[in-house]
């Protein structure tokens, strides 16, 4: 059973694209409450940060592809839920 993505034990879940993009944001927000903060911890997270970005970016890019290969083989309906059908 999924307990975040979208699937058919959890109707109401997120896509994997979403997920990710949800957590982007996240953490951009968290970027920039750190922005100004200039102490040496604050500094090692955003930089931290800032190396996981494009990491994300890349997994939702990875994501969409998935959802459009599942969409074009199997329809829309499976691809949304992030399976094959049965």
């Amino acid at each position: 059973m999924t307990k975040i993505l979208k699937s058919d034990t959890n109707p109401t879940g997120l896509r994997l694209e979403d997920a990710l993009r949800t957590i982007r944001n996240d953490i951009l927000t968290r970027c920039l409450n750190m922005s100004d903060d200039g102490r040496k911890q604050a500094e090692h997270v955003l930089a931290n940060n800032m190396q996981i970005l494009p990491m994300l970016s890349d997994a939702i890019g990875l994501a969409e592809d998935s959802t459009m290969v599942l969409g074009q083989a199997f329809g829309t309906d499976d691809a949304e839920k992030g399976q094959l059908p049965s």
